[in-house]
């Protein structure tokens, strides 16, 4: 929106967005950017992060597998 104007009256309305949720939109951005084999290996990154129990891998450092 180029309008500067709309942008205003839309933030009056909706209000601003939280840090998180920027956090997460610049997040996308950058995911989207990689390649379909990066993407798949995030992906898989952040499954492997997130189902096992003990992440941190020796001295609490990420070890790839």
């Amino acid at each position: 929106m180029k309008n500067r104007t709309s942008v205003s009256e839309l933030s009056e309305k909706l209000g601003y967005p939280s840090s998180e949720t920027i956090q997460g939109l610049r997040l996308l951005k950058a995911f989207i950017k990689l390649s379909p084999l990066q993407r798949s290996e995030v992906i898989a990154l952040v499954e492997g992060l997130a189902t096992d129990p003990a992440p941190g891998g020796i001295n609490g450092r990420f070890t790839p597998r």
